[in-house]
């Protein structure tokens, strides 16, 4: 696949960087996304929402997301998974390595895919395949088994 196949449209955010776009672009292939530990930082929800995918954004505490997307307070340590089902892809944004097994099991519980990208030099810490996006961006997609297509 072309590596600039999902940057299709300009973005209304300006605080979306260039590698954002294309992971927005990559993410608005699916019809659901909840992105976990949303913090500060909702640029991508919010494009997201703007493209017309159905947005959910979680975090541990509360937090302010743009018009558009659904807040709910939750921790995949501890989920409360009625917030996923029906949902096609559980995304994190620079998940650290201690996340990556929890949320690739809220995913897996309900039939959703599990995309992450890290921080800096975290490796993975479930089995992936490898996507780079715009050669800026390495998208993770979590495999083996229901939600890991």
């Amino acid at each position: 696949m072309h590596e600039n196949a999902y940057e299709t449209v300009a973005l209304k955010h300006p605080d979306v960087s260039d590698a954002e776009r294309t992971l927005v672009g990559r993410l608005a292939t699916a019809d659901s996304v909840v992105e976990v530990g949303i913090g500060n930082r909702p640029d991508v929800a919010a494009a997201l929402a703007d493209r017309g995918v159905d947005v959910t954004a979680t975090d541990i505490t509360p937090r302010s997301v743009p018009d558009g997307v659904i807040f709910v307070e939750d921790d995949v340590t501890d989920p409360e998974l009625t917030v996923y089902e029906g949902t096609d892809v559980v995304f994190a944004r620079n998940l650290p390595p201690e996340l990556h097994g929890p949320a690739r099991e809220v995913a897996r519980r309900v039939g959703a895919d599990f995309w992450f990208t890290t921080l800096g030099g975290d490796q993975p810490a479930v089995p992936v395949e490898r996507e780079q996006l715009d050669g800026r961006v390495t998208l993770f997609r979590a495999v083996d088994g229901p939600g890991g297509r």
